[in-house]
């Protein structure tokens, strides 16, 4: 069995949803929702997973952290569209949020933890690469207050796999 991520709401190759982008960044129609995202197959010895949305085309070393949930236990498999905190950073978090019990938000590029959609400059069209981690630790070392940059190399050193996809987003002005 390979490790696999499916969407309701993303396709591989496809245009993110509206419900995907950002208001925080002005996009109209943007909700800042997170996907929806299912996966299976995780290799043996995974202890919890990491959740990342990265845009690589932004203007920036690294490329923009839109999003990234670790701790999430091994025995989950799912989280639903909308999980986890507000725009504004002050909304629910961990399990009120949909996020299981002992995941941890982290604080994305714009500066609060949440998820953050996506809002390139007009003329741009973006990539962004939603990709679940498999990891043989239980948790690594982070608090909400961890940004989620800062933690994509702890998750690099302890991820037995990874699976996701690539969609695309291209401001409404350019289209």
């Amino acid at each position: 069995m390979s490790f696999e991520v499916t969407s309701q709401d993303l396709v591989e190759g496809g245009e993110l949803p509206a419900a995907q982008a950002s208001a925080h960044f002005g996009i109209p129609g943007g909700q800042d929702l997170s996907p929806q995202l299912a996966w299976s197959g995780a290799p043996e010895g995974t202890r919890s997973y990491a959740v990342t949305v990265v845009d690589p085309d932004a203007p920036r070393p690294g490329g923009f952290c839109h999003w990234a949930v670790v701790n999430i236990p091994a025995e989950v498999d799912q989280l639903p569209e909308g999980a986890g905190g507000a725009p504004d950073g002050m909304g629910p978090s961990g399990d009120v949020a949909g996020l299981p019990l002992g995941s941890v938000e982290l604080v994305n590029d714009a500066g609060y933890s949440g998820f953050v959609g996506a809002g390139p400059p007009p003329g741009a069209r973006h990539r962004y690469v939603v990709t679940v981690h498999a990891l043989d630790v239980g948790s690594l070392p982070a608090t909400p207050r961890t940004h989620g940059a800062r933690t994509l190399d702890d998750i690099a050193a302890h991820e037995l796999a990874r699976a996701g996809f690539t969609t695309h987003y291209e401001h409404p002005e350019t289209r």
